[in-house]
């Protein structure tokens, strides 16, 4: 049977949590974090990333790179009512899901596809979401967790989309591979150095190749 894995993922969730409470941060670039010169970034809007702010920066860069900015040190207890909010709305609905971090869930959909239509179902939770929590949601559907994590990153900001098993590999080759998840900075540089800029040309990378250039995470 062929597998049907939906992934949900807030939208920039500390920011949007803000931006209900406090509607005058609609539009404006807002960038959630420590507050100190060691803190870091939690999160930021897209109007702040369009200054090259980032998750995991060091405040004190991004204060450098967007000082126009609004800096907010963040309420987690508030986010995590809001994450709990989400979760009961998909342990409603859902028949399997996966939390795997405050703003992003797994749903497997598997054999549901006999009784609905998997993209429908998931549009329709989308918008329950949505009208429900006020939040922006994206999601993406296809038959696995890494194709349906990265099809959801081309989603965003607050969209959908759904990859067919024909239509994956004509999907993921064209993108670069830090869409995968799990690539950061240091495997990107070396797959780079590879000449390994596209997924495309990774997946035609003989596995023997990966192993001896990154050992047991190259073949992952």
């Amino acid at each position: 049977m062929e597998r049907t894995i939906l992934h949900l993922d807030l939208d920039t969730f500390f920011v949007s949590v803000e931006r209900l409470v406090n509607t005058s941060l609609v539009g404006k670039p807002v960038i959630v974090g420590g507050m100190s010169d060691r803190g870091v970034v939690s999160t930021c809007s897209y109007e702040a990333r369009r200054f090259g702010v980032h998750s995991a920066m060091p405040m004190r860069m991004a204060r450098q790179l967007c000082s126009q900015a609004v800096f907010i040190r963040g309420d987690m207890e508030l986010y995590s009512r809001y994450s709990r909010l989400l979760t009961d709305i998909i342990a409603d609905r859902a028949p399997v899901y996966e939390k795997m971090s405050i703003d992003e869930h797994y749903l497997d959909l598997t054999g549901m596809d006999r009784f609905h239509d998997c993209q429908l179902w998931s549009h329709e939770l989308r918008q329950k979401i949505i009208h429900e929590t006020g939040l922006p949601i994206s999601f993406g559907l296809s038959e696995n967790k890494t194709v349906a994590k990265i099809a959801t990153g081309q989603a965003k900001p607050n969209g959908e989309l759904e990859v067919p098993i024909p239509y994956i590999n004509s999907f993921l080759d064209p993108l670069s591979v830090q869409k995968i998840p799990m690539v950061g900075e240091k495997t990107y540089a070396l797959l780079h150095s590879m000449g390994v800029e596209k997924i495309g040309t990774l997946s035609r990378l003989p596995p023997l190749a990966m192993e001896r250039a990154m050992g047991k995470h190259g073949l992952d």
